[in-house]
């Protein structure tokens, strides 16, 4: 009763608050600015919205106020079933309200006459739901879901239900609203009416579906093509992935930390760098096909343009992905059941097939499913080495923004590109299906991991040595062209890329003047990342807690569901988030939100199935011993939970961080003057002819990634599992006592 009332307490204080203290209407400077606070009362429009509120509007206030305080009642009724259901009927009754009232709006104004200034801007007559408003709909959330914990719902853990609705609420607007606006226009004239023969037209496109390659023709539909290379990409960053995790994990390797910094960069690179690295190491007057014309006399050619360029880029792309996401999986692999095995005289070969990687199978699963969603919304590399060669992702992109200017080829090209993820998704889910992979339980473990089968290392360390020196090369490459006047043409050595980029000098009154033409958009992609990164991990594990430890209705559907936004390419996503937030409701394009939410969703299923692969591997009785003691879930998921998924922690705060950083194919269409990210100032250097400042920044860029990600890996520290060696004789009186001191503490 009193942790009820407790939470109850806290929600009825923010909805005064949305009552009477915050402006209902978005203030242009960003509301997070609290300039609307010097601004009122001397500009009326950044009032509080009780104060906004017409005498035609107050009716609709009103209501909004009653259901609020009809909420607020249930806190003096004594039955939890009646206190329950009063919550739970005013939060959904308030949230619908607010919901009706949100879509009310058009580009015109209001639809409704009779909500005129509900959420209005007094000041231009333009509404647009402000902080006043979205406060008040998360505590109709948060009432709803305090009401449905009361009548026992997932056994009264408030937690768990608050964390299921408001993720359900978030993924609706963020996911199925923005997405489902632009699926919308496939079947849309450009007036905005009903007319399907767009869809019809372009769903039986021959460049879609064309088998011709098979038969002797030029090449297939654009859709097999990014099939077969989304296959291709997958399984390649899949194998590398476990060779990296089991070369750092189950060998002597005598340079693991430059392995582990390895796989990082290429994932901390701008894609286009990549793509201009590997075009002057094997374009036609690349450095290695010129010295091979030299040397042997071969004719340079345009190999490299094409699936076979795109190929190599994705694999030295979206490797260091599947390694964040196996390495935790390996090392969290009993040695206690491959020691069994050994003991009962299989060898070690027949230990790591049969037992280790068996066990591992929800990280390869998750490895190739994040490969394939990943090569199929892969935007920059397709567009640097694609050639004549299109993708789903790229003929996207020309559909929308080049001459084409067909929104319902682009939908209907989105949709094919969806029904593939999802099918390798639902593969996925099949293939992992009653299957248990549990081996950290509560129990103590011992031992030493298995040493890998001497064939298999042999053949782990002859692809990663080889793919090592390649990256080495690579980024040689990229370090070389921020040093030289003309990359390509005039090799002179300078720095004056740098310079340009990042001068720093004294204004008159003695401050640090930032003068390097790059410093505005550094400092807001790193608020932007920063503030992202966290948010994203947080979610995203919380999403996987409560996929892999709860069940309730709809959790397929769930889980299906947040695959959207990451199985959808990012040109879609932005497109997308255009069509959506431009108008009213809720107007965010040209502010820092939308882009932290289009990071935060984007980039949240990696943490997911991250989160996913290493949970399985936890035994429930960890959660229900902790439960058993009379902790709740919340206390369950911080003091046992979270000190166990250190590794996917730290790969969803890297992989979200970094993505913030490096994301272009989204970002293009976001950003603004205010809020410019790297990546799409690096793109007008390109287009400009400014590679050599395009390369500094790039380079200063993975320089600063590389120093926050080693700050996020001592933050998060790493999972420590009580793990010791067994003692074949009998211990002594003072090791007994040793070890019953260790297994006390």
């Amino acid at each position: 009763m009193t942790n009820s009332k407790r939470r109850l307490d806290i929600a009825l204080i923010l909805g005064i608050a949305a009552l009477i203290l915050l402006p209902w209407y978005r203030i242009e400077d960003g509301f997070f600015g609290f300039g609307w606070l010097s601004s009122f009362p001397r500009d009326p429009s950044t009032a509080p919205g009780i104060l906004q509120i017409s005498s035609y509007g107050r009716w609709w206030l009103a209501i909004a106020a009653g259901l609020f305080v009809l909420g607020g009642i249930a806190r003096f009724v004594s039955s939890p079933m009646r206190r329950g259901a009063l919550m739970a009927f005013a939060g959904a009754l308030g949230f619908v309200f607010l919901a009706l009232q949100g879509l009310a709006i058009t580009s015109a104004g209001w639809a409704w006459a009779i909500s005129e200034t509900m959420f209005g801007a007094l000041a231009d007559g333009q509404p647009a739901m402000g902080a006043g408003a979205i406060t008040l709909g998360i505590v109709f959330v948060l009432l709803f879901s305090f009401g449905l914990a009361e009548r026992g719902v997932m056994k009264g853990d408030a937690f768990v239900v608050s964390s299921i609705t408001m993720l359900i609420v978030l993924v609706a607007i963020f996911v199925f609203y923005p997405v489902g606006s632009m699926f919308v226009g496939a079947f849309q004239s450009f007036d905005g009416s009903f007319d399907p023969s767009g869809f019809t037209t372009n769903i039986q496109d021959p460049s879609i579906w064309s088998l011709s390659c098979i038969v002797g023709g030029d090449r297939c539909g654009v859709a097999w093509r990014t099939l077969w290379l989304a296959i291709l990409t997958a399984g390649g960053s899949t194998l590398l992935g476990l060779c990296f995790a089991l070369v750092a994990t189950r060998t002597r390797f005598p340079f693991k930390k430059g392995l582990r910094l390895l796989t990082i960069l290429p994932i901390i690179t701008p894609p286009f760098v990549v793509g201009l690295a590997l075009t002057l190491l094997f374009g036609r007057a690349g450095v290695v096909t010129q010295l091979a014309s030299s040397l042997f006399g071969t004719e340079p050619s345009r190999w490299l343009y094409g699936l076979t360029g795109i190929w190599i880029a994705q694999v030295l792309s979206f490797t260091p992905i599947s390694f964040l996401v196996l390495i935790g999986v390996v090392e969290g692999v009993s040695p206690s059941m491959e020691e069994a095995s050994q003991t009962l005289r299989a060898n070690r070969w027949r230990t790591f097939w049969r037992v280790s990687l068996p066990l591992m199978k929800p990280g390869l699963a998750n490895a190739f499913l994040i490969g394939f969603i990943e090569s199929m919304a892969d935007f920059g590399n397709p567009m640097v080495l694609g050639g004549s060669h299109g993708v789903l992702s790229t003929e996207i992109f020309f559909s929308v923004v080049g001459a084409q200017n067909d929104p319902s080829r682009a939908a209907v090209l989105a949709m094919i590109l969806l029904v593939f993820t999802l099918s390798a998704f639902l593969a996925q889910r099949l293939w992992l299906q009653g299957k248990s992979f549990a081996t950290v339980t509560g129990k103590g473990d011992s031992g030493a991991h298995a040493a890998l089968p001497r064939g298999l290392s042999i053949a782990v360390h002859a692809l990663v040595i080889p793919w090592m020196l390649f990256t080495v090369v690579v980024y040689v490459m990229i370090l070389f062209g921020g040093f030289v006047r003309t990359w390509g043409l005039d090799n002179t050595l300078t720095v004056e890329h740098y310079v340009k980029a990042f001068s720093i000098g004294l204004r008159d009154d003695g401050g640090l003047a930032w003068s390097g033409v790059a410093w505005n958009s550094f400092w807001t992609t790193m608020e932007i990342a920063l503030i992202s990164a966290p948010l994203t991990a947080a979610v995203g594990l919380l999403t996987a807690y409560l996929i892999v430890r709860q069940k309730f209705v709809g959790r397929g559907l769930f889980e299906f569901a947040l695959m959207m936004s990451f199985a959808i390419p990012g040109t879609v996503i932005g497109i997308s988030y255009i069509m959506a937030f431009n108008l009213p409701p809720l107007e965010m394009t040209g502010t820092a939100l939308i882009l932290v939410a289009c990071f935060v969703f984007r980039n949240m299923p990696v943490g997911v199935r991250g989160g996913v692969a290493a949970m399985s591997q936890l035994d429930k009785s960890l959660d229900e011993a902790s439960l058993t003691l009379r902790a709740n879930s919340l206390r369950t998921i911080r003091k046992v939970i979270l000190p166990l998924l250190r590794p996917a922690i730290n790969a969803a705060l890297v992989y979200s961080f970094v993505r913030a950083i490096t994301s272009i194919s989204a970002v293009i269409f976001l950003v603004s003057a205010q809020y410019n990210m790297s990546t799409a100032y690096i793109v007008g250097l390109v287009e400009n002819g400014e590679y050599g400042v395009a390369i500094a920044y790039s380079s200063a860029l993975i320089v600063v990634m590389i120093t926050i990600i080693a700050g996020f890996q001592l933050l998060v520290g790493e999972r420590r599992l009580r793990r010791v060696n067994r003692v074949a004789m009998t211990p002594s009186p003072t090791t007994s006592a040793s070890l019953a001191q260790e297994k006390t503490a």
